[in-house]
């Protein structure tokens, strides 16, 4: 039996789409907060319970008969106390095996955005003090977010951004998703951490050149005043943890933070995964 811990999302939907695949529906149980959002996945005869990382009594209730868990990582800036609730009720549940979706970085106490990534090694810390087997997955950053950072007016307005020529091992988050359920499948359950990265890395330069490929026509990348960025996002009303986060990363990468090329996803795949000019035209469709 395998608990997927937000099904609902997009990572953890596109790992139930693989589980399902391979696995018997009766094996299969999802945690998600929203009865709406859940539907979709009792339309398929999943069992879902409904509850959260908060909810330690719904937690309880999602461990029993559980082998492994799949603990996929929150946004909310109480992280790792959400992780450990779930952490506590499976250990005490006598799940055997944990895995989890952490981050990639270089080196997270040097980051712009260290104290939004340090609870994920937090996290990795105690699972492993757990004494059961894991599996860990630092997970580079995802190429459907690119349409986020560049902004709904890229084709027409370009690229804005403060990251330099630094480099990133961009890949798709669904891809992601099918290499964790096919790690979750094996009957090895040996502790293990995979980083899940793309097989080539880019830049935003390189975003740039093929969005102008998808466009038919020129897309440009600014490299951004780092110090007034900020600045100019709060001009435009966005939310201050938003101006925070895409300051913070868009700086990790200046820095070089994400330049990193691991051969793990391609191995849980059997199969390389797409560059980013698939990923990207599959993302954004073909605007020319």
């Amino acid at each position: 039996m395998i608990l997927v811990t937000g099904a609902t999302g997009n990572l953890g939907s596109a790992v139930v789409d693989q589980l399902l695949k391979k696995k018997s529906i009766d094996e299969i149980v999802c945690l998600a907060r929203n009865e709406d959002k859940a539907q979709p996945l009792r339309d398929k005869g999943v069992q879902v319970i409904i509850g959260d990382l908060e909810d330690v009594e719904s937690l309880q209730r999602a461990v029993q008969g559980i082998n492994k868990v799949l603990l996929i990582s929150t946004v909310d800036h109480h992280r790792f106390q959400q992780h450990k609730n779930l952490i506590d009720a499976a250990t005490t549940a006598g799940v055997k095996h944990i895995a989890y979706t952490s981050a990639l970085i270089k080196d997270v106490a040097s980051s712009a955005v260290s104290a939004h990534l340090e609870s994920h090694f937090q996290t990795e810390n105690y699972i492993k003090e757990t004494g059961l087997t894991y599996s860990i997955f630092r997970n580079s950053l995802y190429a459907d977010m690119i349409p986020i950072y560049v902004g709904k007016e890229v084709f027409e307005k370009g690229i804005y951004l403060p990251a330099g020529n630094g480099k990133v091992g961009y890949a798709l988050r669904r891809e992601m998703g099918e290499a964790i359920a096919n790690t979750l499948v094996q009957t090895d359950n040996e502790s293990r951490i995979y980083e899940l990265t793309g097989s080539e890395m880019y830049s935003y330069q390189d975003v740039a050149e093929i969005l102008s490929e998808i466009a038919g026509e020129d897309v440009y990348y600014t490299d951004a005043d780092a110090v007034t960025f900020p600045d100019i996002l709060k001009q435009l009303g966005i939310p201050e943890r938003m101006i925070m986060v895409a300051s913070g990363f868009t700086t990790d990468i200046r820095n070089h933070q994400y330049e990193i090329v691991s051969p793990n996803l391609a191995e849980l795949l059997g199969r390389k995964p797409k560059n980013l000019s698939e990923a990207l035209k599959e993302i954004y469709g073909n605007k020319s």
